[in-house]
């Protein structure tokens, strides 16, 4: 063998190695369970137990309107159990119409409160319904997060439906995107049946940060992204 021919396939080697490490992180079986619409005393509360009985950490995106003195202590439990919360806007209104000085201060209060409540920073902004426009971009200073959805905010889907699509749909570095609002138990029954099942075909289960950081991401403001699935581009 020629000495450029070994130096050839030296270089083919090293780069189908690298590949295939790139392709084997890539598809590192991990993703976060996200809830919206809290916190409440009673769903949240539930979404917590189930989460603690399997171990597990989550990320609640949290509306503004929604914190008190009732809720605060839900939000610091949360925290203490390796939650991580979001930022769901104060009101849960479509931003789209609004200024950038009423966007500003539907984010800017939630974020407030959080910290004010459990002493770490809320990272990451979900919009209401997912509803996003180049101003809302421009103007909120955080990732924008969005997930795949199963409907779970529907009474017709049961419990046995929601568990059924999430397991179906799901895929590595995916953001499954659930409801924690009040009286939503379906959820929380989908909850017992989803996340043994996941866990046994070897998922592992993360906050929204944990997710970027172990798929090597750094998520970025500004970019008119709406982040479902850490290993994709949109």
């Amino acid at each position: 063998m020629t000495l450029a021919k070994s130096l050839y396939r030296g270089i083919i080697a090293s780069a189908l190695a690298v590949t295939i490490a790139f392709c084997g992180a890539a598809q590192k079986k991990i993703v976060a369970l996200t809830f919206d619409d809290g916190p409440n005393t009673s769903t949240t509360v539930k979404v917590l137990d189930v989460l603690k009985e399997n171990d597990v950490a989550a990320t609640f995106f949290l509306c503004g309107k929604n914190i008190n003195k009732d809720t605060r202590p839900i939000m610091k439990r949360a925290v203490t159990q390796g939650c991580e919360l979001g930022n769901h806007s104060r009101t849960h209104s479509d931003m789209r119409g609004l200024t950038v000085e009423k966007m500003r201060m539907e984010i800017e209060y939630t974020s407030h409160i959080i910290k004010q409540t459990t002493g770490v920073a809320s990272e990451f902004f979900r919009p209401p319904y997912l509803l996003c426009n180049d101003l809302m971009h421009s103007s909120i200073k955080m990732p924008f997060i969005g997930g795949f959805s199963i409907e779970d905010w529907l009474p017709e889907v049961d419990a046995a439906e929601r568990a059924r699509r999430v397991v179906a749909k799901v895929k590595p570095g995916d953001i499954i995107l659930l409801h924690d609002f009040e009286g939503n138990d379906a959820t929380v029954d989908a909850l017992k049946t989803i996340i043994p099942e996941l866990k046994k075909q070897g998922y592992t289960f993360v906050t929204v940060g944990n997710l970027f950081k172990e798929a090597g991401i750094e998520p970025q403001a500004h970019n008119k992204r709406l982040y479902s699935n850490v290993y994709e581009q949109e």
